[in-house]
């Protein structure tokens, strides 16, 4: 019986031990996961007012350019009557009936069509504005006229 009573014992402390470095890791898991959260906190109050501070700037970047687009006929570069344009915003800025005014004014009787987007800063075209942008150096545009019958 004392190789049972031993064996018990064995089991006994096997079990123990299990449980206690259980614990111990659970423990250990505990504290990490707290001072991760801790740091997470401390980054959030660091660099909330930076993150603040870049989306005021983008957003008055953005507004800058809206407002930048839709004053870009009154500029001195814009280099077409502001009376020709057209502001359509999407998927370009302006269509440009360069001329039209004196064909208006009988002065005149021919126009060129110009397609034009403002940028602001450093922006590119979008890729829908490089496609457009392809299409008319290609020279592909078409004029229809869409004839409705009354209803």
């Amino acid at each position: 019986m004392a190789f049972e009573d031993t064996l018990v014992y064995i089991v006994i402390a096997l079990i123990a031990g299990f449980f206690l470095g259980w614990c111990f890791v659970k423990a250990q898991i505990s504290a990490i996961e707290q001072r991760y959260r801790a740091d997470l906190e401390r980054w959030k109050i660091e660099y909330a007012a930076e993150i603040r501070k870049d989306s005021v700037n983008r957003s008055r970047s953005t507004l800058k350019g809206k407002i930048g687009e839709q004053m870009a006929p009154l500029l001195p570069s814009f280099g077409y009557l502001p009376a020709d344009a057209r502001f359509i915003g999407s998927p370009v800025d302006y269509i440009i009936f360069d001329g039209l005014s004196s064909v208006a004014d009988e002065k005149g009787s021919t126009i060129r069509i110009v397609f034009m987007d403002v940028k602001h800063g450093s922006a590119t075209l979008s890729r829908t504005q490089r496609v457009i942008k392809k299409a008319v150096e290609e020279g592909t545009i078409t004029w229809q006229t869409l004839h409705l019958d009354d209803y």
